[in-house]
């Protein structure tokens, strides 16, 4: 683990579009369902006006006891089988 992991920090599925975003929000909710509902989130690129330039993010919580290695690769998996990746925030 990166040094300054956060076990309770909220973990950001950044997508490229909305369809791959509610795809993985949904694989998440079915395959997690002790994660709670994710929230899908809509980010412009700094700058970026055009709606094509916009990235997708799935906004997932911890969970009770705080992520754990395998907990975090099953999300990297799931952002990775949608051209995403996934980021601590």
């Amino acid at each position: 683990m990166p040094d300054d992991f956060d076990p309770h920090a909220r973990q950001l599925l950044v997508l490229p579009d909305r369809d791959a975003a509610e795809e993985a929000a949904e694989e998440l909710g079915a395959d997690h369902p002790d994660l709670g509902e994710p929230e899908i989130v809509r980010d412009a690129l700094a700058g970026e006006d055009d709606a094509e330039d916009a990235q997708w993010l799935v906004v997932v919580e911890p969970p009770e006891h705080g992520w754990t290695p395998a907990r975090l690769h099953a999300l990297d998996t799931v952002a990775a089988s949608h051209d995403g990746w996934r980021e601590q925030h």
